[in-house]
């Protein structure tokens, strides 16, 4: 599901379904071809068409996948790979992320713990809990009945991803080597980033992710790998959007939501 912008007529950003016609100098897709993929600001996704340029971020769909699968991928992965690239993140470290029941969450802990080989402790609400735990993660944790972070527990990379948290919160429990890094962020964060890069040891990363074509033929490769899924919490059909919108606000959600056509 894609968040409201207020400013765009049709909303959505992700997508799945079979090309009814392409252009006459189009060359990399064809007629009746599966695929899947992501408009990012310009929206529109919510509709029985969609037209999309050759070179926009679209991709075959994969193979081991329903339309209702890939049509939740995108947006999610594509950020957070791109995120996660950012901080170079190896093989055997550990990972907090904090709102890992969310698109880009959710994703982020598929590709910590599938893709970059880490442990990876998921934090989220209740509800989200067994979603998160079948996504892969080793530890779960439920930030409305403790602080995650009274534990003993040192990490490599705390990735939050709404930003709501701050560097002093976290820092004691960052290795001394450790990266806070922050999808969502304001200026005082970004200063936060310069100072610690200058200063060096524990740091801030602050990173906007700017997905491309290339990235998202990449996540395709690993969904048919097996080392991305999709877990299907709930279908609505198109003519109950607003529906689809008021169940994910009222945060019931143990999963992803799709609107049909």
């Amino acid at each position: 599901m894609a968040s409201i912008n207020l400013k765009r007529k049709i909303l959505g950003n992700t997508f799945a379904g079979e090309i009814e016609s392409v252009g006459n100098e189009v060359k990399q897709f064809r007629e009746g071809e599966q695929v899947f993929g992501y408009t990012g600001e310009k929206m529109g996704t919510y509709a029985e068409y969609l037209c999309m340029p050759e070179n926009g971020i679209i991709a075959v769909k994969p193979s081991n996948m329903t339309f209702e699968e890939a049509s939740v991928i995108p947006y999610g992965t594509l950020m957070a790979l791109n995120l996660l690239k950012r901080v170079n993140l190896q093989k055997g470290q550990k990972v907090l992320i904090i709102g890992a029941s969310g698109g880009i969450g959710s994703a982020a802990v598929q590709l910590a713990k599938h893709y970059f080989g880490a442990e990876v402790t998921g934090v989220c609400s209740t509800p989200g809990l067994e979603f998160v735990k079948k996504l892969g993660a080793d530890k779960v944790l439920d930030y409305t009945k403790k602080d995650y972070l009274q534990s003993e527990e040192i990490y490599d990379l705390i990735f939050d991803i709404l930003g709501k948290g701050s560097f002093s919160k976290y820092k004691k429990s960052l290795k001394e080597t450790g990266i806070c890094l922050f999808a969502s962020f304001k200026s005082k964060k970004l200063l936060q980033m310069i100072w610690t890069s200058i200063k060096g040891g524990k740091k801030v990363v602050c990173s906007l992710s700017i997905p491309k074509t290339e990235d998202l033929i990449f996540v395709k490769k690993l969904i048919e790998e097996g080392k991305i899924k999709s877990i299907i919490d709930k279908c609505f059909p198109f003519g109950q959007t607003s529906e689809a919108h008021k169940y994910i606000e009222a945060g019931n959600k143990k999963g992803n939501v799709v609107i049909t056509v």
